[in-house]
């Protein structure tokens, strides 16, 4: 258990020199804390993170909803999910459901409850929410095994967080995964930014051959929040926006948004391709993502005005391209919007700390030069 206070000061003042924790179990289990001292701290303890607040203050965590979890089980029948090893999404209202393989005999269910507070598990609110409610809305061959899996009351729930990263430099401590950054897991993003952010870190420490110098390894990393940009506001804006879309707001624009969003995607090529590679991270670029957000919203758009325009037709049109903005805008503001578009603008890449830190590591040779002579 990470929980407790690190060591050093708060808000970035001073540089951090590891952790201060109670452990689980144990002889010291008694209320006596235990002090881990290190060159570098990375703090990635989760979406429920204790370390967090030492390093960022005030972060903005949004709550939009919880998760329910199921597991379905087919109970050595025909695969219960209509398309065998993939995912499924179906639009309920007023939230989307998620399907998936966890392996070759049980499916995971996902349920979106978008609600300040979740039904009571204890007074049966939730069972009867799942079994009065979704289970109406779940595809007739899933339907069975979900009432199954509700019965049994093996449920699980999480509260849903989005959160931007920060920009903050402490020296001697980095941050990684959910504790650093979060996003809607409706897409389950989460791991491939995490990764990516790893990979980002130790290409940037690779060349130091200790992290002892605390402030040699703050500029070596100085870089990071810009570099790492691409890929994790393309993953973050991708899985908030598709989010807002999904959940129903009984608005006749959004309707059309979520069917326009699924007929893209049947239109095979580049129209799913291309959506695909940015779901999956392999394509790190957001205006491919913008590009391809707004031609889903032209899209449903050109749908409403065939074969010819009305004022209804109209009227629906412009109010789901105001929609979209409404919806995009907000998540790129909160990433930054010269960082996501613009990072040069910013100068923070690692040739030009690299180069800075030469210049910086050669001065004081040049100074004792001088003075030799």
């Amino acid at each position: 258990d990470d929980r407790g206070d690190r060591g050093g000061n708060n808000n970035n003042k001073n540089p951090i020199c590891g952790v201060t924790y109670r452990p689980k179990g144990g002889e010291e289990d008694q209320g006596e804390l235990v002090t881990v001292r290190a060159h570098l701290t990375i703090v990635c303890d989760g979406m429920y993170s204790s370390l967090r607040k030492n390093l960022v203050k005030d972060p903005k965590i949004e709550l939009p909803s919880f998760f329910v979890g199921l597991l379905l089980k087919d109970e050595g029948k025909d695969r219960i999910l209509p398309f065998p090893n993939h995912g499924h999404v179906v639009l309920a209202d007023p939230s989307p459901i998620l399907f998936y393989p966890i392996s070759s005999t049980e499916t995971r269910c996902l349920i979106d409850i978008k609600a300040k507070k979740l039904p009571r598990v204890s007074t049966g609110e939730l069972a009867k929410y799942l079994t009065e409610r979704v289970a109406p809305q779940v595809p007739d061959q899933l339907r069975e095994p979900f009432l199954a899996a509700v019965k049994e009351g093996r449920v699980r729930s999480m509260q849903n967080k989005l959160m931007p990263a920060e920009v903050f430099t402490c020296d001697g401590a980095l941050m990684l995964g959910d504790a650093f950054n979060m996003r809607h897991p409706l897409t389950g993003g989460g791991m491939t930014v995490a990764l990516h952010d790893s990979k980002l870190l130790c290409d940037m420490l690779s060349h130091l051959k200790s992290f002892e110098h605390k402030r040699s390894t703050t500029l070596a990393t100085k870089a990071f929040h810009t570099e790492r940009k691409p890929w994790a506001a393309t993953i973050n804006t991708l899985a908030n926006a598709l989010y807002k879309v999904f959940c129903r707001t009984g608005e006749e624009w959004n309707e059309e948004m979520q069917s326009a969003c699924f007929d893209y995607l049947s239109l095979g090529g580049m129209y799913s391709q291309g959506p695909i590679s940015l779901l999956g991270g392999l394509n790190p670029r957001p205006f491919v993502l913008v590009a391809h957000f707004f031609m889903v919203a032209l899209y449903g758009i050109g749908r409403l005005l065939k074969p010819f325009p009305t004022p209804k037709g109209l009227l629906i049109g412009c109010q789901l391209l105001m929609g979209a903005i409404a919806i995009i805008l907000p998540i790129i503001k909160a990433e930054g919007i010269v960082r996501v578009f613009a990072p040069f603008l910013i100068g923070e890449t690692r040739k030009g700390f690299g180069a800075r830190q030469r210049t910086t590591a050669a001065a004081p040779s040049l100074d004792k030069k001088k003075k030799t002579r």
